[in-house]
């Protein structure tokens, strides 16, 4: 199958909305995520050739909007976070990708992954809103279409709810589609 058709990993992608214009084009999609009950950590190797990386690991323990509580989270919830984005990184190691890119919000893995390679806002994409975001990797920069971020900072005021944390955490379309045009 990897043959025909381009392979992206698509790990701890969640809602699937960054690798979606990928999916689109006709690429064969490979999501790797725990609500689809596949743990990254466990993935085993697979004899395929990999075109490209997504990895989006869990921020709930790594951003830090949520510093208030790392204290009291202590560093099992720290150390079980980095678990999963050594494990993103291990995938970049063994398929060797055209292309990967690390994303989590503005936080602490910039004192384990050091400086990333390219910071953004949604509204730099077309998505009227804010939420600082940092990405790792070896990419092609996508093309910017900024815009008037006219909703601020939407995520802080959505309402606590189960799903609080999905909709937190959703690529945002615009950026989602300009990364695609950029690295295929």
């Amino acid at each position: 199958m990897d043959d025909i058709m381009k392979t992206i990993l698509d790990l701890c992608g969640g809602t699937g909305a960054w690798s979606k214009p990928y999916k689109d084009a006709g690429y064969f999609v490979m999501k790797v995520d725990t609500l689809d009950s596949f743990d990254v950590r466990l993935y085993k190797h697979m004899d395929i050739k990999v075109h490209g990386i997504l990895a989006a690991p869990p921020c709930t323990h790594l951003a830090g909007s949520g510093a208030r509580w790392w204290k009291e989270k202590g560093e099992e919830a720290l150390l079980e976070s980095l678990s999963i984005v050594d494990a993103c990184l291990r995938a970049v190691v063994i398929y060797k990708p055209v292309f990967w890119a690390l994303e989590n919000p503005v936080g602490r893995l910039v004192h384990y992954l050091g400086k990333p390679e390219m910071y953004f806002n949604p509204c730099d994409y077309g998505d009227p809103y804010t939420k600082k975001t940092c990405l790792w990797g070896n990419f092609n920069h996508p093309e910017k279409n900024p815009v008037e971020p006219t909703e601020g900072s939407k995520m802080h005021l959505l309402p606590p709810s189960e799903d609080r944390w999905k909709l937190r955490s959703a690529t945002p379309p615009g950026f989602a589609q300009a990364f695609f045009k950029a690295n295929q």
